[in-house]
Order: structure tokens, then sequence, then C-alpha cells
């Protein structure tokens, strides 16, 4: 497919008089780039890129994927007639494991942010969230105001790579960071009060304040900040972009991505569904290492 892509654009280029490479990189900066849509045909599989980020992507009893980005990935996979491949990465090498070719497409609840579009191309939005703080009661009870989290006295977690590390710098700039590998990290340094407070999404929050009601409440009623989720893929594959927008819109049209959205952000039925036992937690975490 690579040798076709290339022929048909030498051409191009002959045509309009020679081998001027600044004339090619401005007019065909498509022509040295496979189509990875057409690998995955030809291959059987597409190869997803995900962080573990409940509901997005979480481990059930038996060690397995669940959760709304798994939805998609899957229903992608079947109606390309190909079989689902998941790689799990470590969120803060994602993108770098996307542009080294270690699998085709990220899945994953990735939120558009200026700084990865200068890396990776983003699909159409397809997944609104909003942001909230949940707080150690006991560290927080002086603690009213967005300003007042605002403070080098006060101590954030969030997840490395994560949006939330822009928000959290943005509205409370004073305020010291810490960075965890994964979400059950970041919870437990606030539950044991290691941390003042985290950002987490609706449901997120929800279960992790009713998991843990002696240790943690929620400040504040209202989001402090939204994002919009995409896919993410490698610049320069129009086909492979326009293949996934093109997914995105027939599927918003006919309501399956409504419906799974209903059912994995604004319903509790998937809960039961988790891991609870600790070894297959550590080890839901440790495969994401």
């Amino acid at each position: 497919m690579r040798t076709k892509h290339i022929l048909s654009s030498l051409v191009v280029v002959v045509l309009l008089g020679g081998f001027n490479s600044r004339a090619t990189a401005e007019f065909f900066p498509w022509w040295a780039f496979d189509s990875v849509i057409e690998e995955v045909q030809e291959r059987g599989t597409l190869r997803v890129g995900l962080g573990l980020f409940e509901p997005w992507s979480a481990c059930n009893a038996d060690g397995e994927l669940i959760g709304f980005e798994i939805d998609v990935a899957t229903k992608v996979a079947a109606d390309m007639g190909v079989e689902i491949e998941f790689a799990r990465t470590n969120w803060n090498y994602i993108i770098p494991a996307l542009l080294a070719e270690q699998f085709d497409v990220i899945i994953s609840g990735m939120a558009i942010l200026p700084q990865r579009n200068l890396k990776v191309n983003f699909t159409s939005s397809y997944n609104p969230a909003g942001l909230y703080l949940v707080a150690n009661t006991e560290q927080t009870t002086d603690l009213a105001t967005l300003a007042d989290f605002n403070s080098a006295d006060v101590t954030l977690a969030t997840r490395r790579g994560a949006s939330s590390i822009g928000f959290l710098q943005n509205v409370f700039p004073d305020a010291m960071l810490l960075l965890f590998d994964t979400d059950n990290a970041v919870l437990q340094a606030v539950v044991a009060g290691d941390a003042h407070a985290a950002a987490a999404f609706a449901t997120t929050r929800t279960t992790w304040v009713e998991a843990h009601p002696e240790a943690l409440h929620l400040p504040f009623e209202e989001p402090v900040a939204s994002e919009v989720g995409a896919m993410a893929i490698r610049k320069g594959d129009l086909d492979t972009l326009n293949f996934f927008n093109s997914w995105i819109a027939a599927n918003e049209a006919d309501g399956w991505l409504g419906q799974r959205r209903q059912y994995w952000f604004e319903s509790r039925e998937w809960e039961e569904q988790l891991a609870t036992d600790p070894e297959t937690v550590a080890e839901c975490d440790d495969s994401f290492q």
C-alpha cells in the first residue's frame, strides 16, 4: 500500500516539474504516509492503545477490560470486520507509543489539547466531560472557595499525562501538584491525606466518595472545568481520520454513542462488574505501568 501511494505521488510531482522537496511537502504532505485503515484491514486486527481510567476503561472481577472506550473500540473493530487488540499503556507514554507505531489509534477518553494536537491528529469529539474536585474532609475543613485551594499549603493529586494537570495548574497555580501513574494511586493519596484534593470526572467522583464516605467529600457541586474527548491518530493520514470521523457521525446519528454514554456516565449499573479484590486491582494497575 505504501508503494502505491509513493508511486502515485511521484507521478504527480514529475508532471508538475520535478522533485522539488519543498513543493512536495507543501502540496502533497500525505505522499509518504500509509493508510492505517488499509493496514488494519490487511492485518485483520485493530490495535488500540489505552490507559486505565474508570469508567472509560477498567478491569472487571476477572481482570478483563470493560468501559465506555472498550465498547467503542470493540464496535469500531466489529464494524470494520476485524479483530480487536488492546495495548495497555502508561498514560504518560501513550502518545510516544502511538508515534512509535506500537498500536494504530488511541481510544481512551483523551481530551483534545493544543499541546497534544502538535503531535497527533484528533478525530471529532464524541465524549464531553466535566471535572470536579474530590477532597479529603479532614484536611479541607477550612477551604470553602476555589481561591482557598490556590495556596502553597495545599497539595493536589492527579495522574501523570492527564488533561487535569493543565486545569489544576491554571486554576490553582500556587498549589503543590503530586503526580501518580494510576487513578487508584491518586485516590489513595487523597484518602490518606497525602493530598488535599484531586480532580475527577462525574462518575468517578461519586464512586470515590461513596467508597470512602468517612474520608472524602465534594467541596463543590458544580464542575470546575470541562473537556472534550476524541480518538487520536498519527499525523498525515487523512484516510484514517476520515474513517473515524465518519464512524463517529454514524454512531451519533443512530443513537448508539448516546446510549453508551448514558450507561457508563449517567448510570451506576456497571459498578458491580468492577474488580474489588485487592490482588486483581493491583494486577490491573500493574498491567498499565
